[in-house]
Order: structure tokens, then C-alpha cells, then sequence
């Protein structure tokens, strides 16, 4: 599908500002780009991302609500019906503090809470998908640790389903850190098990976990995005909710992320190309310190598969 869209200059430090358009071709799938948040060259309340963003090129944006869910009913609307007239696609990053595998019931009883408090705000404003991390394998084997978050997230369905929430879907994100619930097969597991899941696609944190060993091809890569629509079903991939960055790694996984122009991995060239071979619909979040900056890189590179 051919969209005319604007680039960034290619430093990824230099300030937002808009130049040439240019054309994401037919090849791909429908490609969404934006930021994990407020975009970092934006002045004044994120009610103006929307067009911030529809002037700089980009059309997708994760609302973070990684400190907590602290916006009103009336703001997520106001937020929603000015991504809708921008076509900006909002998605909602949940709090950190989630910890559905905990051993602590009060530590349980409060991640479901965050959880359903982030579909409530997500309902509202009309994201499609709420980001969350699962929890930790602390205390527990890997299977019994993955069972408690899978029990987790059926109670925090119940409770969300009471309050409201029919369209938003709930999309686990495979994590950065060996310590944590995440692995690709992981997530497989947790949206064949409840209802209205979809996956995040984490590249750079399976990257980490894997201390540089996955993705490293373009193969790794297809394989995935195989499994995914195989064992979920093809909404997984339609659109692939996926977040990018470069980033550093150490024993236990994830360290640090890091902009696009810094040397390290994973390549993001073999992601745009699988997701180019395959044809699929992805909405591509820019974790990257730079947030929107990045975001304009990736569309760039993609370009160049897209043609």
C-alpha cells in the first residue's frame, strides 16, 4: 500500500524537523511508525501528538502508562477522536509494576488491578493493544511461574469485562531479562490460553535475552512471525505489534537501549525484509531514546524493502 509520509535528516540525535516526503511502496503490508510515548521534540500536553505526529509522517503512537494509569475518562476520549482524525493508531503500555507470577498474593492482586485499570484507559481512548510484561520466574519453575500469569490475566478479563472493555486486546510483550516470563514460546503460550491476546514482538529484547544469539537472520526472523500466526491465528500478525531499538546486553539480558545510529544490534534490516517477504501488517513502536527521531529512521530502512 503507497503512503505518502515525511523523513527525518538521517542523525537520529539532531532535532525532529520535516523535509522531503517520501514513499513506503507496494510491496509491504500496511507498516505503521511512532513513538513509545510522548514524542521528545513535542512542546505542550500529548493531546497535540496527534497531529505532531501526522505532520512529521507518522501514524502510530503507544500511550505510556508505565508509571500508572493516571489519565481521566474524559482526556483518553479526547486523545482517542484526535488519533482517529489523524489516523495516528494508539496502542497503551501497562505499568511496570506487574507481577502476575509473583509469590505475593498482594503483589498479584495489585498487578491485575494495573492490568485492568490499563484496559479500562485503553477502552476509552480506542487502543487496539495493551503492552504489559507478565512477571518473573522468582520462586517458581518456568512452567509454574508461566501458569500463575496465565491464571492472572483470566482474572483481570473478568474484572475488565465487568467495567466495560470489549475491543481493546491485551498483548504480552516478550521481555529483555533471562529472570523474566517472555520467551517467544512463552507468549505463544500465554495468547493460546485466554482471550483477546495478541503478541508484542519485542526484537531488541529477545535480542538481549538471548545475549546477540536471536533474531541474527532473516530466516530467524520469518520463523517467528510463522509461529506466531500458526499457533494464534492470523490476527496475530495483522497487524504484528512490534517494538524496536538497538540495545546493549550483559549476562542477565537487557542492560540499556540505544538509538539507531549506535553499533549495536539486533540489525533491523532483517526485520523490515522479513516483514516485506511476508507481506504482513505491523505497527512498529520506536523504543529507542530518540522515540520519534528513530521512528523515522526505521521507516527509512523498511523503505528500501518496500520498493
Amino acid at each position: 500500500m503507497t503512503r505518502v509520509l515525511h523523513s527525518l535528516s538521517q542523525k537520529s540525535t539532531g532535532r525532529t524537523r520535516w523535509v522531503t516526503n517520501v514513499k513506503l511502496g507496494r510491496k509491504c503490508g500496511e507498516l505503521r511508525f511512532g513513538p513509545a510515548g510522548k514524542p521528545l521534540d513535542l512542546k505542550g500536553d500529548i493531546l497535540k501528538a496527534p497531529e505532531f505526529l501526522k505532520r512529521l509522517g507518522l501514524d502510530a503512537m503507544e500511550y505510556e502508562a508505565v508509571r500508572g494509569v493516571n489519565i481521566s475518562r474524559e482526556k483518553a476520549v479526547k486523545l482517542g477522536q484526535l488519533a482517529r482524525e489523524n489516523n495516528v493508531l494508539l496502542s497503551l503500555h501497562a505499568p511496570y509494576y506487574i507481577n502476575l507470577s509473583s509469590a505475593k498474593k498482594a503483589t498479584v492482586e495489585q498487578s491485575v488491578s494495573r492490568l485492568v485499570d490499563s484496559l479500562v484507559a485503553s477502552e476509552w481512548m480506542d487502543s487496539y493493544a495493551v503492552v504489559f510484561h507478565p512477571g518473573y520466574y522468582t520462586g517458581f519453575t518456568k512452567e509454574e511461574a508461566l501458569k500463575k500469569v496465565i491464571e492472572g490475566i483470566d482474572r483481570a478479563w473478568e474484572e475488565a469485562r465487568s467495567r466495560g472493555v470489549e475491543k481493546t486486546w491485551l498483548a504480552p510483550e516478550t521481555t529483555g531479562k533471562s529472570k523474566q516470563v517472555g520467551s517467544l514460546d512463552e507468549i505463544i503460550k500465554i495468547c493460546t490460553s485466554v482471550e483477546r491476546c495478541r503478541p508484542t514482538v519485542d526484537w531488541a529484547h529477545l535480542y538481549a535475552r538471548s545475549r546477540g544469539e536471536f533474531p541474527k537472520t532473516i530466516d530467524d526472523v520469518l520463523r517467528a512471525i510463522e509461529a506466531f500466526e500458526r499457533e494464534i491465528g492470523r490476527h496475530a500478525v495483522s497487524p504484528l505489534h512490534t517494538h524496536f531499538s538497538k540495545i546493549e546486553y550483559g549476562r542477565g539480558g537487557e542492560r540499556k537501549h540505544h538509538t539507531m545510529s549506535e553499533n549495536f544490534g539486533p540489525d533491523f534490516g532483517i526485520i523490515c525484509k522479513a516483514y516485506a517477504d511476508t507481506g504482513i501488517n505491523a505497527t512498529i513502536i520506536s523504543e529507542s531514546p530518540v522515540l520519534e527521531r528513530d521512528s523515522l529512521v526505521m521507516l527509512e530502512e523498511c523503505r528500501k524493502f518496500c520498493e
